[in-house]
């Protein structure tokens, strides 16, 4: 087997594990774990709530190898409180970016996470700041930063601002993406802003599909490991750029975005607008057909027309 040769063929990146991602997504062998579980580097705040711990606190980091090339990694796991950050869990992450900052050395981010605990409210929300600021001073520095979404959990609260500063991100149709979850949502604006149990609603609100459409992600994949490896080896070869004149371009976009689509009321009526063939099909077809779709739309949804 060598070295730019997955360990499995065909994994779901939806139904796996944190560790199961990292086994898919890296060489053979490669991968030494920073602060494992032997460790026993768990919350200080759960068990005042009565509430288990982790050894690993719910994310795994280190180093390995992806396609013969040295990278840092964080996976999170979405089956251990919904991925959510607290202060352990933050400062396994935040540190693994400062080291690639020091290092000079490329980091991918397995995102599944529901945001915060609120049994960490503060202590979480700190974290995300420290982890963006870390993100954006790698990314200054020359580091990639690239995020992969597709798991359980989505990439949801702080997990999305962490992934909007990253460099690139790797989304498949299962990776939903959104700074409010459906349930807060509706608990705050009502089930007649958003019906958090109306599965397609969320799906084609949230979900990978959409938030390639209108650049949100780079590269959309199928729910499978391999899929997510070939497109991580891709996107480590793009140019690793963060400065003023990049970040202004993104904000004049974002306000084409909002002044263009402010007024939908749903995915499907800027799916139209972006010109997409027969907008309502989107949400059932395989991905091939979907990115011929919308292959010569997306740059269209990028820059708002």
């Amino acid at each position: 087997m060598t070295a730019a040769t997955a360990n499995t063929s065909s994994l779901s990146w939806y139904e796996a594990g944190a560790r199961q991602r990292i086994d898919a997504l890296l060489d053979p062998r490669s991968f030494s774990e920073f602060i494992g579980p032997e460790q026993r580097e768990t919350s200080p705040h759960l068990p005042i709530f009565d509430l288990p711990r982790q050894f690993d606190d719910g994310i795994i980091v280190g180093r390995g190898r992806l396609g013969g090339l040295p990278v840092l990694l964080a996976a999170q796991e979405g089956r251990f409180m919904g991925g959510a950050f607290g202060e352990v869990h933050g400062a396994k992450l935040t540190g693994l970016l400062r080291a690639a900052r020091m290092l000079g050395q490329n980091v991918l981010i397995l995102f599944d996470t529901g945001g915060v605990r609120l049994q960490e409210a503060n202590a979480g929300e700190l974290a995300i700041a420290e982890i963006m600021r870390a993100v954006i001073e790698a990314r200054r520095a020359g580091v990639r930063v690239i995020g992969l979404i597709g798991g359980r959990a989505g990439c949801y609260g702080g997990g999305s601002l962490i992934a909007g500063t990253c460099s690139s991100l790797i989304v498949s149709e299962q990776g939903r993406i959104s700074v409010s979850g459906p349930e807060v949502i509706e608990t705050n604006k009502g089930v007649e802003e958003f019906d958090s149990r109306d599965r397609a609603l969320v799906w084609r609100t949230m979900g990978g599909k959409h938030r390639y459409l209108i650049g949100g992600a780079d590269i959309f994949v199928d729910d499978d490991a391999s899929a997510f490896r070939q497109a991580s080896i891709e996107a480590l070869q793009c140019q690793a750029r963060c400065d003023l004149p990049m970040i202004e371009a993104e904000q004049r976009r974002l306000e084409r975005r909002l002044k263009h689509f402010g007024e939908a009321n749903d995915a499907v009526e800027i799916w139209q607008a972006v010109g997409i063939d027969k907008p309502a099909e989107i949400p059932g077809l395989p991905t091939e057909e979907y990115l011929r779709r919308a292959a010569d739309k997306r740059e269209n949804a990028d820059d708002a027309r």
